[in-house]
């Protein structure tokens, strides 16, 4: 040390710098410290003292250096994501395997309406329509309805055999809604065929649809389901139709003696 002209104590140069010097790589060596318990630790953060000495305070916090996710965050994710995306792939296999349902009551119900509409249509005499005597019939007694030639005679529920067993191709055609009754198609006896069979032919693509017809009597408000001589008045008409799903479609109509001598 030596006094300079100001009388102030003054260190060499060199000795000065090489305080300086150890002073910084000082600093610098807590910096370093200083960071590397950031990475070990970092919910602590660095204090400054007033006595330039540092410090980690552990009641101090400080932002997380961390970045991305964790092992068990991501096991979780992944968890999840999988139970959410297995429920949605349920969902659809089952919307998928059912879409066809649809069509296939659709097509159910369009042979059953057919089907009822075509039997309700057909007359609904007292005789049956072949008979000389069913266009002038009162009642259905066996004096109304003689059977004259060996045709004709009372309706009777099912198709009728006198003269030959009444089918709904070929002669002698269905007449009477009651001939209707136990009617069946199905891949037993050709499958669902139109009413002009055989000009043309089974429809193929209703090979696994099948259809049958139950024809009772039955009361219909103030209608009674037969009169006074047993005969039917007002007719219940069923059909059923089932398709390659085995699912059964039924509709149900009724039918009324309205016109018992309109015959066709």
């Amino acid at each position: 040390m030596c006094i300079n002209r100001f009388n102030k104590p003054s260190f060499p140069r060199r000795r000065e710098s090489s305080f300086i010097k150890n002073r910084l790589d000082s600093r610098l060596m807590k910096l370093l410290a200083i960071r590397l318990s950031w990475q070990i630790t970092p919910a602590k953060s660095l204090v400054i003292r007033g006595n330039d000495e540092t410090d980690l305070s552990p009641f101090t916090l400080h932002p997380s250096h961390q970045r991305g996710v964790s092992l068990i965050e991501l096991i979780m994710f992944i968890v999840i994501i999988s139970v959410a995306v297995t429920g949605v792939l349920l969902v659809m296999n089952r919307v998928t395997g059912h879409s066809a349902d649809t069509l296939i009551r659709k097509q159910s119900l369009a042979i059953a309406e057919s089907l009822l509409e075509e039997v309700e249509l057909m007359p609904f005499t007292y005789c049956d329509p072949d008979d000389t005597n069913a266009a002038n019939a009162t009642a259905a007694t066996a004096a109304q309805c003689p059977a004259a030639s060996g045709v004709g005679g009372l309706e009777t529920m099912g198709p009728e055999t006198l003269g030959g067993t009444e089918t709904r191709y070929a002669a002698p055609n269905f007449d009477n809604v009651n001939d209707y009754h136990g009617f069946v198609m199905n891949a037993g006896n050709g499958g669902i065929k139109d009413i002009t069979y055989p000009a043309n032919p089974a429809i193929a693509a209703l090979g696994g649809y099948s259809a049958s017809v139950s024809v009772v009597p039955q009361a219909l408000g103030g209608i009674a389901g037969t009169d006074i001589n047993g005969a039917p008045q007002s007719l219940l008409v069923t059909v059923t139709v089932t398709g390659p799903d085995n699912v059964p479609v039924t509709l149900e109509g009724y039918r009324t003696r309205y016109a018992p001598r309109d015959v066709p």
